[in-house]
């Protein structure tokens, strides 16, 4: 009874921890927002932003980086599959036999608690074989620049 008792207490004690206190803030250039409204489709600013925010937090949690805010643009991206809206307004393009080299431009700043800038970092990364892109999904090439961006932000300001 007592261990069950203090289980209960530390799973109490755990989940009354507060959370990571890294904000991530994340938009698009003006540029690749007009790209998304003219082609892309805005559906995909969402999916892009999302993932870009969550690999940004889980690769500076994991690192043990210790940021308060960090401000990400992503400046351009390019999918390796027609998105739904290029599928829509182009008949002829396969969403699955389409292919495409993909990748994308991202920029950020990391900044301190007093507001102090303290790493950034630039990734400009495309695909250049079209090989690598048949097994891909819409954005694979674009994710796997997040993850590089966010691993390099992360190593400028451990670093």
């Amino acid at each position: 009874m007592r261990f069950t008792l203090a289980v209960l207490a530390a799973l109490a004690l755990a989940g009354a921890a507060p959370a990571s206190a890294l904000t991530v803030e994340t938009s698009v250039s003006a540029e690749f927002q007009t790209k998304l409204e003219k082609d892309y489709g805005l559906r995909e600013r969402e999916v892009l932003v999302e993932a870009l925010t969550r690999k940004v937090e889980v690769v500076l949690t994991k690192k043990g980086v210790v940021a308060d805010r960090v401000v990400v643009t992503l400046e351009d991206a390019k999918p390796n599959r027609p998105t739904f809206q290029q599928v829509s307004d182009r008949p002829g393009l396969d969403p699955i036999r389409s292919i495409s080299i993909g990748g994308a431009h991202i920029t950020g700043i990391a900044y301190d608690a007093s507001g102090k800038e303290i790493g950034k970092a630039d990734l400009d990364w495309y695909e250049s074989d079209l090989t690598n892109a048949i097994g891909s999904t819409t954005w694979s090439d674009a994710r796997w620049t997040f993850d590089r961006f966010a691993n390099k932000l992360a190593n400028s300001i451990s670093g």
